[in-house]
């Protein structure tokens, strides 16, 4: 099953989970599910001067080897985010992917997490975490080369797994 978007207005059992009958913020109950195979894909976009990127990829910058840390911080932070974001449920995570591609055309690079478990719930959050902050370190990194680097367009490629099935982003 392959979805694109789902409004509320057509479908209305397709209720906000994270709201109680009061509409209070609540962690779900998944205690119930079955366990499954889940993997989400999100990727990214860092933009920068052509210099930056160049620079970047001689590995001539102040704080040493940025690609590296990115890719290391965007794994870290797969791993951590139940502690990032309020409702997120700890995952036990079986395989974190972080790459980061230079891409001349944009001038920049384009980065992409995929985060596999078994577990209750999925993992799309661990994704988007692992490539926004992996982002952020690259910026980070780099930001005694240029100041206006700018991260964009961080979104959800592809999620397999789960009660909801497949989702795949048409772009």
């Amino acid at each position: 099953m392959t979805q694109n978007f789902l409004s509320l207005s057509d479908n209305p059992s397709a209720a906000l989970t994270h709201l109680d009958e009061q509409g209070q913020a609540q962690m779900v109950d998944v205690s119930g599910k079955a366990q499954t195979v889940r993997e989400a894909i999100a990727v990214g976009r860092v933009r920068m001067l052509p210099e930056t990127l160049t620079a970047i990829a001689a590995g001539n910058t102040p704080k040493g080897d940025v690609l590296a840390t990115a890719r290391l911080a965007g794994i870290m932070a797969a791993k951590q985010t139940a502690n990032l974001i309020p409702l997120c449920h700890p995952l036990p995570i079986h395989k974190v992917d972080v790459q980061i591609t230079p891409n001349p055309n944009l001038p920049g690079y384009h980065i992409q997490a995929i985060v596999k478990i078994k577990a209750e719930t999925g993992v799309e959050m661990e994704a988007l975490t692992a490539v926004a902050i992996a982002a952020l370190t690259l910026y980070d990194m780099a930001k005694g080369l240029e100041k206006s680097i700018c991260i964009e367009d961080i979104h959800l490629l592809s999620k397999t797994g789960g009660k909801s099935g497949d989702y795949h982003n048409q772009d």
